[in-house]
């Protein structure tokens, strides 16, 4: 029987986004409650964590979420913010909605258009200081473009996540 040759290596997509936090309650929370992700089935590895999924039939857990053992470093806490990772993209709609959702969790948030495309996005943090930008196809969006003016423009490399005034959530 002939050999089959090796797959050519390639990358098929973004399986996940792990994320460490010190206050599970309220991570979960900001992703269910505030992005709308689903809370789903996740293995039992010992430690505490939510898997957060597409919430669409057969939609994929793209969010892990987890707490305790190995979420917390040598000072015995998760760290906090972004390092090297500047932010997580997620595809949404619904721009307005997302406005409303931040406004009544008492979020502060950043809008932005990219320059040269049709695309809106929003930014905000979760509770672990891990920045997200919520991109839209501004095509298919209802209400007023992103505000663009100064204080609510997002730009690029400037931090707006304060944990001594991030709301509760859980």
């Amino acid at each position: 029987m002939p050999e089959t040759p090796p797959t050519e290596p390639m990358v098929a997509g973004l399986f996940h986004v792990a994320v460490k936090t010190n206050d599970l309650a309220a991570t979960v929370a900001f992703y269910t409650g505030i992005l709308g992700l689903r809370n789903g089935f996740r293995p039992d590895f010992g430690f505490p964590g939510a898997w957060l999924y597409v919430p669409v039939a057969g939609g994929p857990a793209i969010m892990h979420v987890y707490a305790g053992g190995p979420a917390l470093g040598a000072e015995g806490r998760a760290p906090v913010g972004t390092a090297a990772i500047d932010h997580l993209s997620l595809a949404c709609r619904g721009f307005q909605g997302y406005v409303a959702r931040f406004r009544a969790a008492g979020l502060d948030w950043r809008e932005f258009l990219v320059p040269g495309t049709t695309l809106w996005q929003l930014f905000v943090y979760d509770p672990s200081g891990l920045q997200c930008e919520l991109t839209f196809e501004g095509t298919g969006e209802s209400g007023p473009a992103p505000d663009m003016s100064p204080g609510r423009a997002y730009v690029a490399g400037r931090s707006f996540f304060d944990p001594a005034t991030y709301p509760t959530l859980a």
